[in-house]
């Protein structure tokens, strides 16, 4: 899934190749794509594109006086293209889900992998009448995302810390694989509950937070779209990586297995050397 690092450079791209070239057509493929019908999308047709925003894991283009935004969920993708097909595509099972022809050639198709079909597209006003957007915390590398509002997120959290950083409506733009980095970087169990932190431990892991995300984002600048996907995978520490040694200090990374998703973390640098047990409801082993 593209996180907050992964979509800035989307958005740093977008801004670079997009940024006032006219939209020609815009032509949705998969029936489940399109959350919002007024406007149409033919209402960006003819119409020149402005900034780029990021919102959390949201891409929300400007285009004329409206604003195309999209979530790509877990398995969908911006793939920018210089020369588009002559043919019209045509609605089917493939990956495309919507395509964006600019005047003078050259475009972007959003497409998504697999059969869970999650990517959405909305065409708004204000961004901000997406409802994912509405819902969103505040974003951990703004600038007044400081140390004390972070504490204030934590206090009274009752929920295993995993599960907070991955709460758009707490902190936008983490996801699963970032969520694990930082709390390797930070030696924080993943079912750690929020409120037990102490304020040394609330320091660290907002520490933690920040030059993980502040790192992971330049190692993206600059880098095309195509290949942002390989870059994440190579710059993770312990996510995706189970049966690996940690790179600190050498333990096996191990994993802890969900319905649709899985975990990673290092026994020796996080839990005291204790193994989580791999089932949904898993805690510390005694």
């Amino acid at each position: 899934m593209p996180e907050l690092p992964e979509v800035e450079a989307l958005r740093e791209y977008l801004d670079e190749h997009l940024t006032g070239r006219v939209v020609e057509r815009v032509l949705p493929l998969a029936v489940s794509v399109l959350k919002t019908y007024d406007p149409p999308v033919t209402a960006l047709e003819g119409e020149r594109a402005g900034a780029t925003a990021r919102y959390g894991k949201f891409l929300a283009v400007r285009i004329g006086e409206l604003h195309l935004v999209t979530h790509l969920a877990r398995a969908g993708w911006l793939r920018w293209q210089d020369t588009l097909p002559a043919q019209p595509p045509r609605p089917g099972k493939g990956p495309l889900a919507l395509r964006v022809v600019l005047e003078g050639g050259g475009g972007f198709d959003l497409t998504e992998a697999g059969t869970q079909k999650r990517l959405a597209v909305y065409v708004v006003r204000d961004p901000r009448e997406v409802p994912g957007i509405a819902r969103l915390g505040p974003d951990p590398l703004d600038e007044g995302f400081d140390r004390e509002a972070f504490a204030v997120l934590l206090a009274g959290e009752r929920r295993q810390i995993k599960g907070v950083l991955r709460d758009q409506s707490v902190i936008a733009g983490i996801g699963n694989a970032y969520s694990d980095e930082i709390l390797h970087r930070a030696r924080v169990s993943p079912f750690k509950p929020a409120a037990a932190f102490e304020e040394e431990q609330v320091t660290e892991l907002y520490a933690a937070v920040r030059d993980t995300l502040r790192e992971a984002v330049a190692r993206a600048h600059g880098v095309a779209a195509g290949e942002l996907k390989a870059e994440k995978k190579s710059g993770l520490r312990v996510h995706g990586r189970a049966g690996e040694a940690c790179p600190v200090c050498g333990d096996t990374v191990r994993s802890v297995s969900f319905a649709d998703s899985s975990l990673e973390y290092c026994p020796t640098c996080q839990t005291g050397g204790k193994p989580l047990a791999d089932r949904r409801l898993s805690r510390l082993l005694k």
